[in-house]
């Protein structure tokens, strides 16, 4: 017996209403002049049926599982996709694309908390939450976890595709995992900030390669940083791979990883999916970019102090492109720093990154942290020739993509892949852009749901720095920041209990670079010792930004009641033990 889902709309006339509504799809490329599908074909997996547009290509990953799942061009894909996928590293752009593959345990790992569940009896496509302009329904009824990647301009025509949808009689019934269904931020998993201090040879894929690619390339190949498509409303490829499991497993074993955002393009493009040529509107659209990609971060477990950067591909640059283009990465930088994050810009040498460096010294633009250039030039290594003054960008704050879109073999395992080379360092966190905020207290009491006040907003101003974003610092604790203090409490081991007392503040004003520090020394790192040290041992010590004989004291009771060596030195194991909140 058919069973169908109550909050289908009838695919047809409906469909065909939507598509004439919104013209034609965004193409990646130049834009197509306006055509609408003159029929609609069902497609059906699992007993799960949807209606799609007749141009659409079908791809049954059964027949074909290594095939790449892209959604620079409509499709459907069907099934589930091969753990190593046969993807070009080139692909650029999205149109629209929607993957039903199985509930399993592997599936279950994309699933955030953004993932809508069909109910019976309630519309579901027509109000799941669009994350990166991607759309994820787990129909639990059919067994399928449906992603629907689309983009501004293609949401509509989605969202029509995802109501067109009904149960046959072949859907059997599979749940979500109770894992998955857990709302929340995913602890952090990665070891430290990507990439962290590298300098050697890495590599970037369109999708992210399984964990026996991974493992392989590891024991015989170049290579060991790997650049990964985190986020972005134009990234081409699917991430069937990519989790903050997998995040973790490669972190550990030695990789270094490089997050890519792919949005809006420049505006002198052809690209369907652009930034604005207001200089004001772009820069707000670079920040609606960068809070995407934060949360795809954190999600992943990729944690502050991290370079995430913006994909820009190459354009021929006017007067008002460079503005545009600068005035978003303006955007995106600094509400990467708001967070904790440091930025980074890729383009092509010749355009963006040439008109980065013409505007280095330019106040009117915030400057990105480190540059990922494209320059086919076969020489590994980060010189930027005439693009780039070998000053600029010079303190270990370059990846150069010195060949593209060239296929390598390790262990078996065949990957598409563009070759970098880099040369990272950690950088230096940035400030907390926390406007008032007060981190400096005799004395930091718990505060929790329903407390107001100035150590309310120093709190949410850590823990947006920390990249647990509790909101606006406002003062007021509210449940977002409850949110925000048990996650972050989660991913330090403590007890999370959404409360910030003397471990939560020990652990928050503690984080950042871990410099020895001893009597004599002063500055910012000496500043947040005093403060944690203030939170941890309960009693006051001055907060002046230097180590003198109080300062001195203080470590060696702090350290002596942890049972570390009590020589009033801040070393690793000290700065170790305060920012894991002991």
């Amino acid at each position: 017996m058919s069973s169908r889902i109550p909050w289908r709309a009838r695919a047809g006339t409906a469909l065909l209403a939507v598509l004439a509504g919104i013209g034609a799809f965004a193409a990646p490329v130049p834009a197509q002049a306006d055509s609408q599908p003159e029929s609609l074909q069902s497609v059906t997996y699992h007993g799960y049926r949807i209606e799609v547009p007749a141009e659409w290509q079908v791809v049954d990953l059964a027949e074909n599982p290594r095939a790449c799942l892209r959604f620079d061009r409509p499709a459907v894909y069907l099934g589930e996709p091969a753990e190593q996928n046969d993807c070009p590293a080139g692909v650029v752009g999205r149109s629209a694309g929607i993957v039903v593959e199985p509930i399993t345990a592997r599936s279950a790992g994309q699933a955030t908390a953004a993932t809508a569940r069909t109910q019976r009896g309630k519309a579901i496509a027509p109000t799941a939450a669009s994350s990166n302009d991607t759309i994820q329904i787990a129909v639990e009824d059919a067994g399928v976890l449906v992603t629907a990647a689309h983009t501004p301009e293609t949401e509509n025509l989605v969202r029509g595709v995802l109501a067109s949808a009904e149960l046959t009689s072949g859907a059997e019934r599979t749940a979500l995992p109770a894992a998955a269904q857990r709302s929340g931020a995913t602890p952090l998993a990665a070891a430290g900030p990507q990439p962290g201090s590298y300098l050697g040879k890495g590599f970037d894929a369109c999708t992210a390669p399984s964990q026996a690619a991974m493992n392989a390339w590891q024991a015989s190949s170049p290579y060991s940083a790997v650049g990964v498509y985190i986020s972005g409303s134009f990234r081409g490829c699917a991430q069937p791979n990519l989790t903050a499991s997998w995040v973790t497993s490669q972190t550990n074993n030695g990789w270094r990883l490089f997050p890519i955002d792919v949005g809006r393009q420049a505006p002198c493009t052809s690209y369907s999916l652009k930034m604005s040529t207001d200089p004001a509107t772009a820069k707000s659209q670079g920040v609606t970019a960068a809070a995407g990609a934060i949360s795809a971060a954190s999600g992943l477990g990729i944690p502050a102090g991290s370079a995430i950067y913006s994909d820009i591909e190459a354009y021929t640059s006017t007067a008002s492109c460079k503005a545009s283009v600068l005035s978003y990465l303006s955007g995106w930088t600094e509400r990467l720093h708001s967070s904790g994050y440091l930025s980074g810009f890729y383009s092509s040498a010749a355009s963006g990154i040439k008109d980065a460096a013409a505007e280095y010294n330019n106040g009117a633009y915030t400057r990105v942290d480190h540059l990922f250039y494209a320059w086919w030039n076969g020489a590994a290594d980060t010189d930027t020739g005439s693009y780039v003054p070998s000053s600029y960008w010079s303190n270990h704050q370059r990846i150069h993509q010195y060949v593209g879109e060239v296929t390598e073999s390790y262990g078996g395992y065949s990957i598409n892949i563009d070759r970098d080379y880099l040369d990272v360092g950690n950088g230096s966190t940035p400030t907390p852009s926390c406007s008032g905020a007060n981190l400096d207290f005799t004395a930091y009491t718990t505060v929790q749901s329903g407390s107001t006040g100035d150590r309310v907003k120093a709190a949410q101003c850590l823990l947006k720095a920390a990249g647990f974003d509790p909101g606006t610092p406002d003062g007021i604790f509210g449940p977002d920041t409850t949110a925000a203090a048990r996650n972050f409490q989660s991913s330090k081991g403590l007890t999370a209990d959404g409360a910030v007392g003397p471990k939560t503040w020990t652990a928050l004003l503690s984080r950042g670079s871990t410099p020895t520090v001893q009597n004599g020394s002063t500055g910012e790192a000496v500043t947040r010792l005093q403060r944690a040290l203030t939170a941890a041992l309960g009693r006051t010590v001055s907060i002046d930004g230097i180590f003198g004989s109080g300062t001195a004291q203080a470590v060696r009771d702090y350290q002596s009641s942890r049972g570390l060596g009590a020589d009033g030195i801040v070393g690793p194991a000290t700065w170790g033990a305060l920012q894991s909140g002991k």
